[in-house]
């Protein structure tokens, strides 16, 4: 249980240290982008995992998440998933890419249709601009997507979640355009609009498409007057409960389709307001979309001196990657940690098995050839030990790995 603890302990330090950088932390950036479509110049803020670590690893790609009202759910999205993708929180989900949208004028882009009034939640100077939903999903799709991809170090996997007019875009981009994205989080919806058009639509899209591949998950939150409930609002007919009926409605049409290959899941939040959903339905949905992405350890995985543990992972990586599209390698940090771990342990055999499985797989790293070159060093294989050094050299100078090639060399 030591070295199970001394492992999560040093990754622990490790992921707290490379978020900081000059005495800041800092937890993205702020990039633009000239969309003809929109005819506007749209500011992306941009979250990568491992920006400002330290640069001794190969460079990773990672699955992006789409985030609309980006602005106002950009810190605790990317806080979420920094958490949750972590070995400390036992890997939950993969670490993501975020990119948050801010808004420009919400209601045009956040819109499917134009409408004049709609009280009381809308009235004719607020629905002015209304209905410019698929300009905006052509703008993600049409050069948002190409630019992050071209850009930023992307892998094929997409997500998108909205709240709100953003969960009515969900909705529109995924029964309109549900290839877009791999999977979907739908918080809070605004599925009234236009007297409950796109929810119509929503309601036959689900009875004859396949959703094979694809998931979403939809939180809803309680929206409704105190002496009401939940049972009681599926007949209720004032306005003040339109918007969760029309949430329920959307979850009963998920409910009857369970033939068109859509994985599902929905969770009714009765202690939560429509402005405090966000944060625990992302929660939720983040572990039942990747449900499949979890690695359970136990002491013995650790303690065991052969390469079992290797094994499992490899094996448990594989499924992931099938469930992602896309192959999904063992981490390189956690691989090279656990081969120093076996190695500090004088379990030789397994810490070899880890360092040529990070060669294997990560060949233009200089960190892999140094990982190797201590092993040949603490079995005594000098000069395989600077056979790896020098490898590492070539790929990058490295001041540590010189001054381990000048104490072999001196004493050969």
């Amino acid at each position: 249980m030591k070295q199970l603890l001394f492992f999560f302990l040093m990754m622990t330090l490790f992921l707290s240290t490379k978020a900081q950088t000059d005495n800041k932390i800092i937890i993205g950036r702020i990039d633009s982008i000239q969309s003809t479509i929109l005819n506007e110049k749209r500011k992306i803020w941009i979250y990568v995992p491992g920006d400002g670590a330290l640069d001794i690893y190969a460079k990773k790609h990672y699955p992006v998440v789409y985030l609309l009202d980006g602005d106002g759910h950009f810190s605790s999205v990317v806080g979420m998933i920094q958490q949750l993708s972590t070995v400390n929180g036992n890997m939950i989900c993969p670490e993501m890419i975020v990119v948050a949208i801010p808004n420009t004028d919400r209601t045009r882009d956040l819109t499917p249709t134009h409408i004049d009034v709609d009280p009381p939640y809308m009235d004719s100077a607020s629905s002015k601009t209304s209905g410019g939903g698929e300009k905006f999903i052509s703008f993600i799709e049409k050069e948002l997507m190409p630019y992050i991809e071209s850009n930023y170090p992307t892998e094929p996997y997409k997500m998108l979640i909205g709240h709100s007019f953003g969960g009515l875009t969900v909705m529109q981009t995924f029964v309109h355009h549900t290839n877009l994205f791999n999977s979907y989080i739908c918080i809070d919806p605004s599925m009234w609009w236009d007297k409950q058009t796109l929810l119509k639509e929503t309601k036959m899209v689900l009875k004859d498409k396949n959703f094979q591949g694809t998931s979403l998950f939809l939180g809803i939150a309680n929206t409704m007057q105190d002496g009401m409930n939940i049972n009681k609002v599926i007949n209720d007919t004032t306005s003040d409960t339109r918007h969760i009926r029309s949430i329920l409605k959307l979850k009963s049409y998920f409910e009857q389709s369970k033939q068109n290959g859509l994985k599902f899941n929905s969770k009714y939040y009765n202690e939560d307001s429509h402005g405090s959903v966000p944060l625990i339905t992302e929660y939720d949905a983040l572990h039942f979309i990747f449900n499949f992405y979890p690695l359970k350890l136990t002491q013995k995985d650790f303690t065991d001196t052969s390469t079992a543990l290797l094994d499992k992972f490899e094996k448990h990586f594989s499924t992931i990657s099938k469930k992602m599209g896309y192959k999904v390698k063992l981490p390189e940090d956690q691989i090279n940690g656990m081969g120093y771990e076996a190695l500090g342990g004088k379990h030789f055999k397994k810490a070899e098995r880890f360092f040529k499985y990070n060669i294997e797989t990560y060949p233009e790293s200089f960190n892999v050839y140094d990982s190797m070159g201590d092993y040949y060093d603490a079995t005594g294989d000098k000069p395989n030990a600077i056979k790896y050094y020098e490898k590492a050299l070539s790929i990058k100078d490295n001041p540590d790995t010189r001054k381990k090639v000048k104490i072999l060399q001196e004493k050969k």
